[in-house]
């Protein structure tokens, strides 16, 4: 008798389970009654670390059910670390600053190739790795500032006028170590051989006003202070500068002029923030539908608008200050060639002694 009920109370309780696992699965799914197992998940590293990045997260997952787990880092750490974890990595999107930064991604056998018409149709080629194994979503010039008052811009046209005697111990700009300053001297090889780029790294050194420190934003505060009169940095952070809550760097980018470099000649360099498929996705399906989100119009305009970035979805227009800078002519290169010219670029650098 004690075994029989025994039996019959353990029935119970397995319905009663049963049941409540029901009620779980009901919850968590829609309207639509498909549960949330079925609308997954994926995993991103990402080297960008903007509120409106995570709004757009939440957009997708709002619009897909698919939840997105961010983990955030420095670029070249969380490479490292794809490069550690493998095939066991639960990554499967890399987000980062630079072309350059990608093609080492790719070169490592990080990143697999994106299979989508739309991701095709909403981002030209010249952003788009030639195998597809990364994808532009935002873009940014690398541009000449100069101070208003004491600095000609008829003086300052291209990249190579930053080399003339006219602006000995004059020049601020960023450190070898800089990725952005790597991918402006890989794209000068592509166009000007390897000979032609060793010329002007070289002038860069000779007519440095200090040595390199700091980030684009601390050039153009050194330019307002007086420490040079001119400095290279990208168009974003000149925005963000003109919009900062902070009256230095609001007051710094006041007194700065622009130059979109070389438009007569062989245009302005633009490097990219683009994203990646990792080799080791578990959840590719669901990733390419995010990699897609992100460059409709939509998402695109998010992103021009909170960062001042360029968008790469050509369809889609800058915001009111970047077109108030004017259009202005690109270097004609596939951005691949950023990342492949990367290591020569590195090694002129540390030839001509940029510090």
């Amino acid at each position: 008798m004690n075994n029989r009920f025994f039996i019959i109370s353990m029935i119970g309780l397995l319905s009663i389970f049963s049941l409540a696992a029901c009620g779980n699965n009901s919850e968590d799914g829609d309207s639509s009654g498909e549960s949330s197992d079925a609308k997954g998940e994926i995993n991103l590293y990402t080297g960008r670390h903007y509120e409106t990045d995570q709004e757009l997260y939440d957009q997708f997952t709002e619009e897909t059910g698919i939840q997105v787990n961010v983990i955030k880092g420095k670029d070249d750490e969380l490479i490292a670390r794809l490069d550690r974890e493998g095939k066991a990595s639960e990554a499967d999107l890399f987000i980062t600053a630079d072309a350059g930064r990608l093609h080492i991604a790719k070169e490592k056998g990080l990143l697999q190739e994106v299979k989508s018409d739309k991701v095709n149709k909403n981002i030209p080629d010249k952003y788009r790795d030639e195998e597809n194994n990364w994808i532009g979503l935002t873009k940014r010039a690398r541009i000449i500032t100069y101070h208003k008052d004491r600095v000609n811009p008829e003086d300052i046209q291209t990249y190579q006028d930053l080399t003339s005697d006219t602006f000995q111990d004059k020049v601020l700009i960023r450190s070898s170590s800089n990725i952005y300053n790597q991918s402006l001297l890989a794209s000068l090889i592509a166009i000007n051989g390897e000979e032609g780029a060793t010329k002007w790294a070289s002038g860069i050194v000779d007519n440095m006003a200090r040595d390199p420190k700091g980030g684009d934003r601390d050039q153009a505060i050194g330019v307002a202070a007086g420490e040079g009169d001119v400095a290279v940095m990208n168009t974003y952070y000149l925005g963000k500068m003109l919009n900062s809550e902070e009256e230095e760097q609001v007051k710094a980018a006041e007194q700065l002029g622009i130059i979109f470099p070389n438009q007569e000649t062989t245009g302005t360099h633009v490097n990219i923030s683009g994203i990646g498929l990792t080799a080791s996705s578990k959840n590719k399906e669901n990733a390419i539908k995010f990699i897609e989100f992100l460059t409709t119009k939509n998402a695109q305009e998010q992103f021009a608008k909170a960062n001042f970035e360029y968008p790469a979805n050509p369809d889609v227009e800058p915001t009111e200050l970047l077109k108030s800078w004017g259009e202005f002519k690109e270097q004609d290169l596939n951005l691949t060639e950023l990342g492949e010219n990367n290591d020569t670029a590195i090694k002129i650098m540390n030839k001509v002694g940029w510090k």
